[in-house]
Formats: C-alpha cells, sequence, structure tokens
C-alpha cells in the first residue's frame, strides 16, 4: 500500500542528476514518484533510469510517446528541485511557458502541498526580483527551502559544483510529507 503520489519537476541545475535520491526516499517510505523535466533539465537526467525506478516516463512536453499512459496519480505532493533562478521567478509570476511550468502552476492552484529547493549561486539570490518570488511564493504557502534556518543557503558564484552532493533532497522530502500530513514535525533529518 502506498502513502501518496510524489510529483517531481526538476529544472537544469547540477543536481538534478541525482534526483534518483529524492525518488529512493520517497520509495522507502512508500510514496509512489513521478518526473516532470524542464526541457533544459533532460540534459541533466538518465531518464531511462528514472523511468525504470518510478514506473512512469519522464515527462516534458505536452505530448507522450505512443503507447504511453497520459495521465498520472493524483499528486499528494509536489517538490521543485532543484529549482533554478529563472524557474523560481517563472512560479511567482506564474508564468507557465513549458509543460513542467503549467504542471506547477496547476498542482500550486490545486493546493498541492508545495516545496520548492533553490539552486542559486548569492548573486542571483541577492536580486530583488528573485527576493520577491521567494516571498511571493511562501505568501501562497510554499514551503520554499532557503536561508540560515533551513541550513541551505545560496553558494558563491562558481562554486555550485562543490555544492552538488549537500544539495538537501531528504529535507525536501521531510518537509513535503509533513505538508502532506504523513511525518512528524519533529523529524529533523536532512541529506
Amino acid at each position: 500500500m502506498t502513502r501518496g503520489h510524489l510529483q517531481i519537476v526538476v529544472c537544469a541545475a547540477g543536481p538534478a542528476a541525482d534526483v534518483t535520491r529524492l525518488i529512493d526516499a520517497a520509495t522507502k517510505q512508500a510514496w509512489t514518484t513521478a518526473v516532470t523535466a524542464t526541457p533544459s533539465a533532460l540534459d541533466f537526467l538518465d531518464a531511462e533510469a528514472i523511468e525504470q525506478q518510478t514506473g512512469h516516463s519522464v515527462r516534458s512536453t505536452y505530448r507522450s510517446s505512443p503507447g504511453t499512459r497520459r495521465s498520472l496519480p493524483t499528486a499528494d505532493a509536489l517538490i521543485i528541485a532543484p529549482a533554478t533562478y529563472n524557474s523560481v521567478n517563472k512560479i511567482a509570476l506564474g508564468i507557465a511557458d513549458n509543460y513542467a511550468m503549467i504542471t506547477i502552476a496547476e498542482l500550486i492552484g490545486r493546493q498541492v502541498p508545495t516545496v520548492v529547493v533553490p539552486f542559486v549561486n548569492a548573486a542571483l539570490a541577492t536580486r530583488a526580483p528573485f527576493q520577491r518570488a521567494v516571498a511571493n511564493l511562501r505568501d501562497e504557502r510554499i514551503r520554499v527551502i532557503l536561508g540560515t534556518d533551513d541550513g541551505w543557503e545560496p553558494h558563491p558564484p562558481g562554486s555550485g559544483n562543490s555544492r552538488q552532493r549537500a544539495f538537501p533532497w531528504t529535507a525536501a522530502f521531510e518537509a513535503a510529507t509533513r505538508m502532506a500530513g504523513d511525518l512528524p514535525a519533529s523529524s529533523t533529518d536532512r541529506g
């Protein structure tokens, strides 16, 4: 028996290659998963491995391949990770210019518990548009894992490669499941 379905949206940033860590964490807790990728994120992923792991095709376009199932289980939680500077700004503004962004907009509109984990450098994070976007998402009751309290800070420009392994996949899953009512708020494992 599954505890819920986690929809994962992956954006084009280095940690995307490790999304299988999030899938593993969810699977160990009896959650099903599916991955949607922004068009640029496909270059970061091993789609075949993800499809074998989740049982669902990695979606990045409006049309699925012939013979594949079009619909996914109803999402109980949504994690957008890694979320790029561009994607965070788009999500906050409601810009839905590709399949991944329309998926996000619709799930947020359906009040699906949503967690966003930005992967941005400090120079981008100091920009007013990004700061407004993060504040606007939080005002919409979207959990944005970013800042000292979350233990996940923007990295210095040019140091993203060294920060990829520390990406907080486990913290994102725990936040999403807490929001969905599946885990107690006292869980503190990060990873």
